[in-house]
């Protein structure tokens, strides 16, 4: 969700009822196993206990935190929204260790394979993000 514990019905924004829960509900329609929304301070706890393909943030600094604690060494975010398919690795630049040959390569093998397989399904993917407009 996008407001403090998921609007609270709408006391703190409608968001999740006039955007995002349709949203859900119209992949759900289409086949994918969409679920929410989520109040944003808990769903990483829960997704720390249970599997998810992914989780799908408002923002940016909504999740940026979370996941580098649960994922640094694999994490990377994919931003929605672009006209080309965009993700950061967890671990960003690292221009403080560039060229000492110590950094781990599994966050930008995970960024590329990731954005490869959105890139090629990239209508069904910017469908999913225009409904969330």
């Amino acid at each position: 969700s996008l407001n403090p514990h998921g609007g609270e019905g709408g006391l703190f924004g409608t968001e999740e009822i006039n955007s995002i829960s349709p949203a859900i509900q119209q992949a759900k329609s289409e086949g994918i196993d969409a679920n929410g929304p989520f109040p944003p301070d808990t769903i990483f706890l829960r997704a720390k206990k249970e599997k998810y393909d992914g989780l799908v943030s408002m923002y940016h600094d909504q999740c940026q935190i979370a996941y580098k604690l649960l994922g640094f060494d694999t994490g990377f975010a994919f931003h929605g929204g672009s006209p080309v398919p965009t993700v950061t690795t967890s671990h960003g630049t690292a221009f403080d260790i560039v060229g000492k040959g110590i950094a781990n390569p599994n966050p930008l093998r995970e960024a590329y394979l990731a954005v490869s397989r959105i890139a090629s399904n990239k209508d069904i993917i910017r469908r999913l993000i225009d409904r969330l407009k």
